[in-house]
């Protein structure tokens, strides 16, 4: 199957800048697997499609501030990284002795100051060709320091932070919640890139499908009899990575964390057990069910990595239903949504979409496939 089948022409214009005023107020486009049939709504509506006993599953996941500016020790040459997750002292030794790095036999370098608090992340460097191990980075006037640890996979970095205090408390202060890059305007309020219901900090990016969901609307969902379970993925900024292969069998899914709790295994397992369906709620739930649940569609606790890719021949185990936004071209989320309801189905959707003058990506409109 070639990446080129899932391209389509965007005017640049439909790319959503902002988010709407009211969360809900966005449109929907419900496209029906069974009949094919393709119908225009507004997201509120989605109280028509839910029926007592479903289980609504969404992503409690919370976006970090993630992107820090600092400087270079010695130079005071502009730097930003941006967090991608935090990794174990253990875990970049491991990848030093893999690697085979210059610095030891997967021996990390001892600190050089005596900060109360210390933790190991990966992340992007911008601009970072020349960030080489051994180098020092401040933050926040000193409240941070980072010292490059090793060069990970992809050309990202492991880098050591020292600090005194509480490191969350730290980035709260001095970081910035990254947007994604087809947003060029500045959001004013940075809580319009959380979901209401975002408590599980982790994330890079915001599971962008839940940010339609208000408080009403989800009393409303209860109130009509629909079980509402959260399970948490902490989405990285691979969600953003085009895909390079030509044939995409051949990319490579990046991975990330997840975590499933025996509450929401039991309204899960409970909804299905009773006949209820399984709506998740961006693509990011649809991952973390599909990558749980056993072959009969039942699903466990579990906490750990992901990798599942899912494209056209895909057969899915728990998912029936799908809430997600408008995605990039050639992206695999795309692919994902087109091995749910088909990629000709879905084609024909995105131009009915662009035709209709529908808001595309994370502060744009929603479809709903059933």
């Amino acid at each position: 199957m070639n990446v080129k089948d899932f391209y389509y022409d965007l005017p640049e214009e439909l790319i959503a800048q902002t988010p709407l005023a009211d969360r809900s107020a966005s449109r929907l486009m419900v496209v029906n697997r069974a009949n094919g049939d393709i119908k225009e709504e507004h997201f509120t509506d989605i109280l028509k499609y839910l029926k007592p006993g479903d289980c609504l599953v969404l992503n409690d996941t919370r976006v970090i501030p993630a992107r820090l500016l600092g400087i270079k020790e010695g130079t005071g040459a502009n730097i930003e990284f941006v967090l991608l997750k935090s990794v174990s002292e253990r875990h970049v030794s491991d990848h030093m002795r893999s690697s085979g790095s210059d610095q030891g036999a997967g021996e990390i370098p001892a600190r050089t100051d005596d900060r109360s608090g210390c933790c190991y992340w990966e992340v992007i460097l911008k601009p970072g060709r020349r960030a080489r191990p051994g180098t020092f980075f401040t933050f926040g006037d000193g409240l941070l320091r980072a010292e490059i640890i090793c060069i990970a996979d992809g050309g990202n970095r492991y880098v050591r932070f020292t600090f005194d205090g509480i490191f969350e408390e730290i980035i709260d202060k001095i970081g910035i919640v990254p947007l994604p890059p087809y947003i060029h305007e500045k959001l004013d309020d940075p809580e319009r890139y959380q979901t209401v219901y975002a408590r599980e900090k982790g994330s890079a990016a915001a599971p962008t499908a839940g940010l339609h969901f208000t408080e009403e609307l989800l009393g409303k969902i209860r109130g009509a009899g629909v079980r509402i379970a959260y399970v948490t993925l902490h989405v990285g900024l691979g969600t953003f990575r085009p895909v390079k292969a030509e044939r995409v069998e051949d990319h490579e899914m990046h991975s990330e964390y997840y975590t499933v709790s025996d509450e929401a295994c039991d309204m899960i397992n409970g909804a299905r057990e009773t006949g209820g369906r399984v709506f998740a709620v961006g693509t990011t739930s649809c991952r973390v069910l599909e990558s749980a649940s056993d072959e009969n569609g039942n699903i466990k606790p579990y906490s750990g990595m992901t990798g599942i890719f899912i494209y056209p021949g895909y057969r899915f185990k728990l998912v029936d239903a799908l809430i997600t936004n408008f995605h990039l071209p050639e992206s695999t989320l795309l692919m994902l949504v087109s091995a749910l309801a088909g990629r000709e189905l879905i084609m024909d959707a995105y131009r009915k979409a662009i035709e209709s003058r529908f808001r595309f990506f994370s502060f744009g409109d929603a479809m709903l496939i059933l």
